[in-house]
């Protein structure tokens, strides 16, 4: 017996919500007709997809596992469509991209292979860089397009950009810590625990001004720009986080658990993004591929939302 597209749009749907009720909502489906889909995908998985807890659902591990098989599954059935055309097979030229480390780290590389399946004749290269140097050469014109978070870039009336999603900040704890207990915790009460924190892309900077905001100061136990680091910290126990949603994973690599709570006080996404000169004319390739990667999110609903853990 096989599974649905319908069925994997479903699941997604669940996944990305954190709720059957509101998934139903937002996706124009009964919560019966949602409920029955994914028990129906369940049975032929041969397994629970989600762990009901009172609040909402949780990926299980068979989940977690099956959640980015589902995502290539609708990937693949939309390039599949957009290869059809006539338009990809035209679009030729060199492109240069430039990136920063979470972007380069995280979600980047199986879209660089489907956009190369879809315009095999763009031929394109990457580099890696900080945020303020790729600025730079593209303003001086030694750049052409980059990928990084859109929510560091200066407000320099010379760039454009896209924000292509964002990502929710939570906290991080180990499992079975006292600031899980509730289903959200305040800066407040994260200040009174060790903290781990991270560096690269400017993450402390931007987490110095949100906690200025809320008037607390986190006992930092370590600054690392390893983002392996900050997960294997937290989930032996020595420490908490606050990280966002695109770069969480639930296990450390020693397989330590780590559970997310959302946070009470205002805390800023992070978001994610396409930045380009304004004034300058896009080549074909460049447009190609600034398209690809809006169409990208919008066909397969990344919102990169990890469901709460409570």
């Amino acid at each position: 017996m096989s599974f649905s597209l319908k069925q994997i749009r479903h699941f997604l749907a669940v996944a990305d919500a954190g709720q059957i009720s509101r998934a139903a909502v937002e996706h124009n489906i009964s919560q019966s007709a949602l409920t029955a889909s994914i028990q129906q995908l369940e049975a032929i998985l041969g397994g629970p997809l989600f762990e009901r807890r009172s609040n909402g659902v949780m990926l299980t591990h068979a989940g977690l596992r099956f959640l980015p098989l589902a995502r290539k599954v609708i990937s693949s059935c939309n390039e599949a469509l957009a290869v059809s055309g006539e338009i990809p097979r035209k679009v030729q030229g060199r492109l240069a991209i430039a990136l920063t480390y979470t972007v380069a780290g995280y979600f980047l590389t199986p879209l660089l292979l489907r956009f190369r399946r879809i315009f095999p004749h763009v031929e394109f290269t990457l580099r890696e860089a900080a945020r303020s140097a790729i600025e730079r050469d593209l303003i001086g014109g030694s750049g052409e397009i980059a990928l990084l978070l859109t929510s560091n870039v200066t407000s320099d009336p010379r760039l454009a950009s896209k924000t292509l999603f964002r990502s929710a900040r939570r906290l991080w704890a180990p499992a079975d810590h006292p600031l899980l207990q509730g289903e959200r915790v305040g800066l407040a009460d994260i200040a009174a625990y060790p903290y781990v924190a991270l560096t690269v892309d400017e993450a402390l900077n931007t987490a110095s001004r949100y906690w200025d905001i809320a008037g607390h100061r986190p006992k930092i136990l370590f600054e690392t720009s390893s983002v392996e680091a900050v997960r294997s910290m937290v989930g032996a126990g020595l420490g908490v986080t606050i990280l966002s949603d695109m770069v969480y994973r639930p296990w450390s690599i020693e397989a330590q658990r780590i559970d997310t709570r959302d946070i009470a006080d205002p805390v800023p996404t992070m978001d994610v993004g396409v930045v380009w000169l304004r004034d300058e004319a896009m080549t074909p390739a460049a447009r190609a591929f600034v398209d690809f990667m809006q169409g990208a999110f919008q066909a397969t609903e990344e919102a990169v939302r990890i469901p709460s853990s409570a």
